[in-house]
C-alpha cells in the first residue's frame, strides 16, 4: 500500500482548507454564568470588546459587546454550515428568519446573492456555559452563486450517528453531517449546495475515537480533495506515522486510512469534496469568481444591504425560556 498521507500541517486559526471548502473555524470557550441580558456575569474589564480573540480567562467575546458572538454581518456566494456540540447560537437575518439551536444541531445556510445574519451565543445557564463549534464555508458553483438565500436546520435528533468497533470492541463514532458512510446517509443539505449532487462527494463527519481504538476511511476513486483534522487527544497513527494533535493531514482519496488511536480519547473532524477547480475572488465575507464581481457585490450591498436589517439590535438574542426552534423568511416556523 502507498502512503495515504500527502502532508502533516500545524493546525492554527483559522483551519487551512482545500477546493471546495474555502473556510473552516473551529472555537471551544469555557464560558462562565450568564447575567439577565444572557451576556457573560462577570466583568468584561481587559477585553477588547469589539474584537475579543484573546481567550482571556478562556473564552471570549468576539465581536459581541454584550453577549458574545458575531453581529450582523453579510455573506454572499457561498454556503455556511455552522455544527455546535456545546451551547446553543441565537440566528437572526436579513429576510425575516430567526433560530436558536446547539447542542448537536446544525445550521447550513446558503447566501446566495446576499444575506445579513447574526450569530450570537447566549448564555442560558447561571453556573457556566462551555461553548463549542465549527464553522465551515463551502464554496457555491458558478451557476449558483447568485441563488435566493435561505438556511436549513439539522436537528440532532435527525443526524445519523454511527458506531464502528474494531477487532477488540473498542468504539468510533461519528456524526454524519453531510455525505454517506457505509449503507448511511447523511439529511440533504440546502438544495443548490454542491453537497446536493452526489457526483460531488462531499463529506462533512464529526469523529470520536476512544483509547486505542482503530478506525479506517476506505479509499475512493474520484478526484477529491480530504483532510483531517486532530483536534483533541494525545496522539495518532496513520499505518507507520505517529501524528500528535493539533495537526492537519491531508490524505490521498486514492489510498485507504488506517487510522490508531493512542491511550487518550481523540476528536478529529474529516472533509472531503471534488474541487469546483473555478476562478476565486474573496473580499471579506464576498465570495465571486472575479474581481469584477466583487465589486458588483459591494454596490449591491451598498444600495440594498442585502434586504436590511428587521432587527432592534445588531446582535439580537432571543427570550430565555425560548426552546430550540427555527422560523423562515416565508414564516414557516419549527419548535424543537
Amino acid at each position: 500500500m502507498n502512503n495515504p498521507i500527502i502532508n502533516i500541517k500545524p493546525l492554527k486559526l483559522p483551519w487551512a482548507t482545500q477546493d471546495p471548502f474555502i473556510f473552516c473555524s473551529y472555537h471551544y470557550d469555557s464560558f462562565p454564568g450568564g447575567n439577565e441580558n444572557l451576556g457573560p456575569n462577570t466583568s468584561l474589564e481587559g477585553r477588547n470588546i469589539g474584537q475579543d480573540f484573546a481567550s482571556k480567562d478562556g473564552w471570549n467575546m468576539y465581536h459581541g459587546a454584550n453577549v458574545p458572538g458575531f453581529p450582523a454581518h453579510p455573506h454572499s456566494g457561498f454556503e455556511t454550515v455552522t455544527i455546535v456540540t456545546k451551547g446553543v447560537v441565537d440566528h437572526s437575518d436579513s429576510l425575516g428568519g430567526k433560530g436558536r439551536f446547539g447542542n448537536g444541531d446544525v445550521q447550513w445556510l446558503t447566501s446566495g446573492k446576499g444575506v445579513q445574519h447574526s450569530e450570537m451565543f447566549p448564555l442560558l445557564n447561571e453556573d457556566n456555559n462551555p461553548f463549542e463549534i465549527f464553522q465551515l464555508w463551502l464554496n457555491l458553483p458558478k451557476k449558483s452563486k447568485k441563488v435566493e438565500p435561505y438556511y436549513k436546520m439539522l436537528w440532532r435528533e435527525d443526524i445519523p450517528t454511527i458506531i464502528e468497533k474494531d477487532d477488540a470492541g473498542r468504539e468510533t463514532k461519528i456524526d454524519l453531517i453531510a455525505g454517506t458512510f457505509k449503507e448511511q446517509i447523511a439529511l440533504s443539505p440546502t438544495p443548490d449546495s454542491w453537497a446536493a449532487d452526489p457526483k460531488n462527494e462531499v463529506q462533512i463527519w464529526t469523529i470520536k475515537m476512544e483509547a486505542n481504538a482503530e478506525f479506517n476511511i476506505t479509499s475512493i476513486e474520484t478526484e477529491v480533495t480530504r483532510s483531517l483534522y486532530f483536534y483533541e487527544g494525545g496522539k495518532i497513527s496513520i499505518g507507520e506515522t505517529e501524528i500528535d494533535n493539533n495537526n492537519i493531514i491531508e490524505l490521498n482519496p486514492n489510498e485507504k486510512v488506517d487510522i490508531k488511536n493512542g491511550p487518550e480519547e481523540a476528536f478529529l473532524f474529516f472533509l472531503q469534496g471534488r474541487p469546483m477547480k473555478e476562478p476565486l475572488a474573496q473580499y471579506g465575507p464576498f465570495i465571486t469568481n472575479t474581481k469584477a464581481e466583487i465589486e458588483e457585490t459591494m454596490d449591491e450591498y451598498r444600495r440594498t444591504q442585502f434586504g436590511g436589517w428587521p432587527w432592534s439590535s445588531s446582535e439580537p438574542v432571543h427570550d430565555k425560556s425560548k426552546s430550540r426552534f427555527a422560523k423562515f423568511a416565508d414564516g414557516t416556523e419549527i419548535i424543537n
